[in-house]
């Protein structure tokens, strides 16, 4: 049998708690050992009248099961009082129940200022003032639970009840609220619309009805929200006749209807109005953040005159579904990325994947001097995975996808040479390949780090985008790092390690911060009890499994790593490795011990032989610079079209090319003084404005694949001096460089 859950030491305090849901929820309470204030004003349904009787047999009741309760008779619009009843019988504050209630329902045009101001004071603003009065007292105690009211008829409307339904609706946006300012104080808040017989109701529904929606099926769900393991906060729950549900936001893809330099119109409205109102591939924003990043991108789509989606009536074929094209995205490259580290870095991430000063020879990995300190082969995903947690992908073209809806599906590592256990590396990403699946889109990035000039390791991330297939793009890729099934046969061996409760959170220190991991609200937005650990841990835990059984711990024989994630492992779970030894390759699966749930699945490690030497993956040779050609070619426009230049420019403009995240070229366009000149190496004079980006990137400028200003504000484009010249790019690069 389960843990019963008590609230011994807890202090509740419930509004209209004399009948109905609220004296269901005081009982309750009380007989789970919670001190209880049983506050009831004694009026009627409309809130006529006042009388204690209702209160004092509530605690009556519970004193008589041997709890502990007082009684309050005051108006919840007088919350301080109801605060200070439990201050003075009980010490503390620990739960706040706002419950009562009253009705005037009448249709809109017969309600009244006082039907419609009433209903507000007791709903909206009575929890208002009770829950003030308790928040301070909750905020220095670092606990509380709040619950507030709503109703059906907040959330869908309701006949004759919009002075009630607006009070409803008002409420979960203050539970939404006390749910983000709250969180650092360990307060929570949620809203439910319970449907429960009761005063408001017994004179709507029939007898039969009433007696199937009893109060006493609502509230195991209050008393849940309440209780100091339950870490839900800023939810809203339909309950009643003992079914449970939870509501969330939904909301369409949406359609641009506004064009640069062109003024918006109702027509434009009308003519996009299907697909603003098209539920398919509905996104599901849970914050205000997450919902103003829309309005930041369709700003940046129109201002680039990018992604605006073309009329129903247009001629144009329409883009594939999900906004993935294969055409446009496969090649593309994403901005290199630095990743400088310490043997620091190197240490917090063995200790993330479960190192341990208990075994002896794990130290070489924990003590930086230790005589054969190395760096664990898996850190090689920690300086990659800063190319897609950059967010990178979002600016490819040909990507257009929900980034909530993206899962890590698969992961290849290979190393050409043991990692350093310092450095500063670069990452040089690259779309390999995208495939359709159907149920979703699987995009393959390919990326090769780099210590200098030397190729140090090569991953490629698989990618899955729910929803996002049906592009009619191909399902399978020779470019793909394949899973590869184990052999049918026991394992040759198996090593248990036991993730510890702080296991994520310490793993996120090596630079995946995603909340799902640490924030057990965040966590259950996503449908899961707690946060789950994430799955490149236990990649990490895998691989050393290895290393262990088969290299004696020497990092110079792992060769490569590929696993593909099946299922979450909890923090505190023990994660069991079984290997099958085949020649160089050591195929793994890795489990749950607790549940038998695989968690890595068609996995294998490939170390080196005596004879086998890394050889890097080929990639395409550095080459000459592509940026010589423009600059020869703005050369030969300055010999002829000088002085005209001269007149329209008036700028002398230092270009710095980088190549592999260092300067590899210098260029002086004097366009100032004389004809003009160009000069390429070190600057010989003053330059009005210096501009500095990669070799890729001066490209894409030139051919009007990247706007400057956009370069700028997204990091490519580095300027130093008058900036306010680069205007006057354009005019240099396209008028006078057209290759």
């Amino acid at each position: 049998m389960s843990e019963l859950l008590r609230f011994d030491g807890k202090v509740v305090l419930v509004t209209g708690a004399g009948g109905g849901l609220g004296r269901e929820y005081a009982l309750a309470f009380g007989e789970r050992g919670a001190s209880v204030v049983v506050n009831d004003l004694g009026g009627d349904i409309k809130g006529d009248g006042k009388s204690s009787s209702a209160a004092d047999k509530v605690v009556e009741e519970i004193k008589a099961k041997g709890g502990k309760a007082v009684a309050n008779y005051d108006s919840v619009e007088n919350g301080d009082k109801l605060v200070q009843t439990a201050l003075d019988a009980f010490g503390r504050i620990d739960i706040v129940i706002n419950n009562a209630g009253i009705l005037r329902d009448r249709t809109f045009g017969r309600t009244s200022d006082l039907d419609w101001d009433l209903i507000h004071r007791v709903h909206l603003r009575g929890s208002f003032l009770v829950t003030r009065a308790a928040w301070n007292h909750m905020k220095n105690q670092k606990y509380g639970r709040i619950i507030v009211t709503s109703s059906a008829a907040g959330v869908y409307g309701n006949f004759g009840q919009g002075n009630y339904s607006a009070a409803k609706m008002g409420l979960v946006g203050l539970s939404n609220t006390l749910a983000i300012e709250g969180r650092k104080y360990n307060i929570h808040c949620n809203a439910i619309a319970p449907t429960a017989g009761s005063r408001l109701t017994q004179t709507v529904m029939p007898p039969d009805l009433l007696e199937s929606l009893k109060a006493e099926y609502v509230a195991p769900l209050v008393l849940w929200l309440c209780h100091e393991q339950c870490q839900e906060t800023g939810s809203l729950f339909e309950t009643g006749a003992g079914w449970i549900g939870k509501l969330r936001w939904e909301r369409t893809q949406g359609h641009i209807v506004r064009r640069r330099d062109e003024a918006m119109t109702p027509e434009a409205v009308r003519e996009g109005w299907e697909q603003i109102c098209d539920f398919t591939d509905a996104t599901k924003p849970t914050t205000i953040g997450e919902s103003i990043s829309t309005l930041v991108e369709v700003l940046s789509r129109v201002d680039t005159s990018e992604g605006v989606t073309p009329n129903p009536t247009s001629t144009v074929a329409a883009a594939p579904s999900g906004g993935i094209n294969p055409l446009e995205a496969v090649g593309q490259k994403l901005p290199d990325m630095a990743f400088s580290y310490s043997h620091t870095e190197c240490i917090l991430y063995a200790l993330g994947v479960g190192m341990t000063t208990r075994e002896e020879d794990h130290l070489r990995f924990l003590y930086e001097g230790h005589a054969d300190f190395a760096c664990l082969p898996t850190f090689g995903v920690i300086p990659a995975q800063a190319s897609m947690m950059g967010g990178g992908l979002g600016s490819v073209p040909g990507l257009d996808f929900d980034f909530t809806r993206v899962l890590h599906g698969e992961q290849y590592l290979e190393l050409y040479k043991p990692l350093p256990t310092s450095g500063k590396l670069t990452s040089k990403a690259t779309v390999a390949d995208v495939l359709d699946k159907g149920s979703g889109a699987v995009i393959l990035l390919d990326v090769h780090t780099y210590d200098g000039e030397e190729l140090l390791c090569f991953n490629q991330f698989s990618v899955f985008i729910v929803g996002a297939g049906g592009f009619g793009g191909k399902r399978t890729s020779d470019k793909a790092k394949s899973a590869v099934a184990p052999p049918d046969r026991a394992p040759d061996a198996v090593l248990t390690d036991q993730t510890t409760r702080d296991q994520a959170a310490l793993y996120r220190l090596s630079g995946d911060w995603n909340p799902l991991h640490i924030d057990p609200s965040f966590a259950a937005m996503g449908g899961f009890q707690s946060p789950i650990l994430h799955g490149l841990c236990s990649f990490g835990f895998a691989g050393r499994h290895v290393l262990q059984q088969y290299a004696n711990n020497d990092v110079s024989k792992f060769k490569a790593i590929k696993v593909r994630f099946v299922k979450p492992v909890f923090p505190g779970q023990s994660l069991q490795t079984e290997m099958w030894k085949e020649g160089n390759r050591i195929h793994i699966q890795c489990k749950v011990k607790e549940t038998g749930a695989v968690v890595l699945a068609g996995a294998y490690v490939d170390l080196h032989g005596s004879d086998d030497t890394a050889t890097p993956e080929k990639v395409p040779e550095a080459g000459a610079l592509q940026s010589d050609l423009v600059f020869e070619e703005i050369g030969r426009r300055i010999k002829t079209l000088g002085a005209e230049m001269v007149r329209k420019v008036n700028a002398v403009f230092g270009w710095e090319i980088t190549k592999a995240g260092s300067v590899a070229a210098q260029w002086t366009i004097d366009l100032k003084s004389g004809e003009g000149s160009l000069h390429k190496g070190p600057f010989g004079g003053k330059v009005d404005v210096t501009l500095t980006l990669s070799d890729e990137d001066f490209m894409d400028v030139v051919l009007g694949k990247l706007n400057p200003q956009k370069a700028f504000f997204g990091g490519k484009l580095k300027m130093r001096g008058n900036i306010m010249l680069s205007q006057k790019l354009e005019m240099i690069l396209k008028d006078h460089a057209k290759l």
